[in-house]
């Protein structure tokens, strides 16, 4: 919930509380409940809130704890709260409200930075110690929730979106090479700290970063699981290892239920958001609101999964809406799509979970998701092929079976001023798949998928197309206790029946056989992946504006050769070429970047 802003000066200067009221006003529809700006010494915070928990103003932010000489800011929703609140009520703290934001400051002045190994959530928060000046930043375990960072000589400033620091102005708005190479070889996934901004970095997933009055600071990594086996989970055999998964989902999936309004789901209908659903009926929940968005068909491809979202449905008797989108809609709404983004995002259900959020949110401010289940549980195609795959040999597989295009081949794209010297997105890979904690090809694959890649394409696509309409979307296959089971869970039990086979075992005990043994679906917009009329003229406007002859990062007989034949290039992964172009540049002139 919510979006945060803030500002700490480094040169003994008062903050320019103005800029944090630009940032914060850029961030109200991810809080349209309320607006807070609070300033003291070297730092200004900024707050938009959405109600969710606590609902009385005793909630709002920015929070300032005289007693314990603490204030902050934070988004997102940390589930144990009220466990925690009474943990620290007989450790002596007091409690003026009913938020999980109290909960925070009162645990980082109990536990200090290391209060984050208590939250089971997702957030990004900013804590101002009163007394000494000190910025304390953190972020969830698996990065659901965004932090996005610039910096001067003179000052840091933070928010929960990077137009919101564009909106402060005074950002390097210069292209990074190293992102671009990322964003067209890896699926647009572009890794933290980088973002396409050479003047905005983004602060990586499970870190604390202290930064103290003069600007020097620290990153604290405080989560990193293991993807080996345990030793205490030797004996367990399928059957055993199934009924821990579905425990744990269980767990996970009750944990996303704490909240003061009511909570629905994004229900495609397909065996991970179906999963979610059972598990809530499982628990009790009567007249759970659902709902699920299809597209008109288009090049002969279908738009939409109906048959599957109606079947679960009907068999839990849940309040369903479904949202038939019309093609001559996706124009408009691609314009919006962009502007919610913090990156450019290329995957086309980017503009699906944008027009789907727009309707859930006029009726309920918090859904589940099933996002991130692919990636934990082995569920996508290239999977297979890494567990006959040499340790040594991990990173090559991989690199074969994912990244759209090589490095030579990127060179014929970008113009050489753009073009990164070196293959950057490959040499990322070959570190991280080198690192220790992954047992076999497939492990160190499944921990790169888990916390890198998710992190910075599906996780992020979802918060922004969610939180512009106010929504909050929360992801129990992501709960960092089931993201650690499954780390352990020995790889032939994910790869099994042709994929996340240790959760279609766990789905064949609580939904139908035709939900659990359909084939795989996605969320499909037919009209962007088969480009024509008018996405097609808007992609032509934006690659022959004059703003981007002027920008001249692509190489102009190479755009000529993607508009002579629209749907003839592809990815190696089969996404239109001619869409990954063209969304960068339309992400750029949309947010006013020259």
């Amino acid at each position: 919930m919510c979006g945060l802003s803030g500002e700490i000066r480094l040169d003994g200067e008062r903050p320019d509380v103005a800029a944090v009221e630009r940032m914060t006003d850029r961030l109200a529809a991810r809080g349209p409940d309320g607006r807070g700006v609070w300033s003291q010494g070297a730092v200004a915070l900024g707050h938009r809130r959405l109600k969710i928990i606590d609902l009385s103003d005793d909630g709002a932010q920015p929070m300032a704890d005289p007693r314990a000489r603490i204030a902050g800011v934070f988004n997102g929703c940390v589930y144990n709260y009220r466990e925690l609140r009474d943990e620290l009520r007989a450790l002596g703290h007091q409690f003026f409200s009913d938020s999980d934001t109290e909960v925070v400051l009162k645990a980082y002045r109990q536990w200090g930075p290391d209060c984050v190994r208590h939250f089971h959530g997702m957030f990004a928060f900013a804590l101002v110690e009163l007394d000494s000046g000190r910025l304390v930043l953190g972020r969830d375990r698996l990065g659901v929730k965004p932090l996005y960072l610039t910096r001067t000589a003179d000052r840091l400033r933070f928010a929960s979106s990077l137009p919101a620091l564009l909106a402060a102005g005074d950002v390097d708005t210069s292209l990074d090479p190293v992102a671009l190479h990322q964003y067209f070889s890896w699926h647009a996934t572009v890794t933290a700290p980088h973002t396409v901004l050479n003047g905005v970095r983004k602060l990586p997933p499970a870190t604390v970063r202290v930064i103290e009055p003069d600007g020097t600071q620290h990153d604290h990594r405080y989560w990193q699981p293991s993807h080996t086996r345990r030793p205490e989970f030797a004996s367990l055999g399928a059957e055993d290892w199934t009924d821990a998964v579905l425990d744990a989902l269980r767990t996970a999936v009750r944990r996303r239920m704490v909240a003061d309004v009511p909570v629905g789901v994004l229900l495609s209908g397909g065996l991970d958001s179906s999963l979610i659903v059972a598990l809530l009926a499982e628990q009790g929940q009567h007249d759970l609101a659902t709902f699920s968005v299809g597209f008109e068909a288009e090049g002969g491809e279908e738009g939409d999964e109906f048959h599957y979202s109606d079947l679960v449905a009907r068999h839990f008797d849940t309040a369903h809406r479904q949202l038939l989108v019309a093609s001559d809609r996706i124009p408009g709404a691609l314009e919006s799509a962009v502007l919610a983004m913090s990156e450019p995002m290329m995957s086309h259900d980017v503009v699906a979970f944008h027009l789907l959020s727009e309707q859930v949110a006029k009726e309920v401010k918090v859904v589940q998701s099933g996002q991130g289940a692919d990636e934990v549980f082995a569920g996508y195609h290239w999977y297979p092929a890494m567990s006959g795959v040499p340790r040594g040999q991990a990173a090559e597989a991989y690199i074969d079976a994912y990244f759209d295009r090589s490095h030579a081949e990127l060179a014929r794209i970008l113009e050489p001023g753009f073009l990164a010297g070196r293959d950057v997105s490959a040499e990322f890979v070959r570190a991280h798949m080198a690192a220790e904690g992954a047992e076999t090809a497939l492990d160190a694959d499944l921990r790169l998928d888990t916390q890198v890649m998710m992190v910075d394409d599906p996780v992020k696509r979802v918060d922004n197309m969610t939180m512009d309409w106010g929504l909050e979307a929360r992801v129990p296959f992501l709960d960092h206790e089931l993201v650690e089971l499954a780390a352990a869970c020995p790889p032939e039990l994910k790869l099994a029946d042709g994929g996340k086979g240790i959760l279609k075992a766990a789905g064949r005990r609580v939904l139908p056989a035709e939900v659990v043994d359909r084939p795989k679906g996605y969320f499909p917009v037919p009209a962007i992946k088969h480009m024509a009329g008018p996405v097609l003229q808007r992609v032509h406007e934006a690659l022959t504006a004059p703003e981007a002859k002027e920008r001249g990062v692509f190489r102009e007989e190479y755009v000529a050769e993607l508009l002579e034949a629209p749907n003839a290039h592809r990815t190696r992964r089969g996404a239109n070429t001619l869409w990954q172009v063209a969304l960068l540049e339309i992400w750029l002139q949309t947010h006013g970047i020259r």
